[in-house]
């Protein structure tokens, strides 16, 4: 039993994994709910706009996408610090697990573009929660950001989970 490599780990390493684990299940859980949120008032496979949607439902709608990206950037700001904190701190070594390098690679590559999308998600945090709220830039702000770098977030988002199948397949491991 005590040679599960989790138990050899420090405390804060093995606290920086919790916060990790934790902040992922927010943060991935955040994206797909604003993504299911955004595809209530757009068309099937377009970035247009259904027509007909009341001002007042779609103003509601844009609030919620703006609440659930204050979840979005909080949990991956979490796992960002978390995951310096592990790497950091941990007993494994990266040349002997590569599945760890590939992991953080994967992780920090994207990370000017989650940078540049939580620009675009703080702007309309703030439409949302200090501004009047206008829904035309409500409505530039959500098509900017769903096209953002030409489908970069969509990559990154599937080399998350990609992360995760490295994370519990481990290749790359030498003995």
């Amino acid at each position: 039993m005590n040679d599960f490599p989790i138990f050899k780990e420090s405390k804060i390493a093995k606290l920086s994994l919790f916060v990790i684990v934790l902040g992922t299940v927010f943060w991935l859980g955040a994206v797909h709910i604003r993504d299911v949120i955004s595809n209530a008032i757009l068309i099937m496979g377009t970035l247009e706009f259904k027509p007909n949607i009341n001002p007042m439902v779609e103003r509601a709608v844009m609030g919620l996408i703006a609440k659930s990206s204050i979840v979005v950037l909080g949990g991956y700001i979490t796992v960002w610090i978390a995951s310096i904190v592990y790497i950091s701190t941990t007993r494994l070594v990266l040349k002997k697990n590569g599945w760890l390098l590939m992991s953080a690679i994967l992780f920090y590559f994207f990370t000017p573009v989650e940078i540049y999308t939580a620009i675009l998600d703080g702007r309309m945090i703030f439409e949302d929660l200090f501004a009047k709220g206008d829904l035309v830039e409500f409505r530039k702000l959500l098509i900017h950001r769903m096209a953002a770098l030409a489908g970069a977030p969509r990559i990154a988002q599937f080399s998350y989970y990609t992360i995760i199948a490295i994370i519990v397949f481990q290749p790359f491991k030498k003995q």
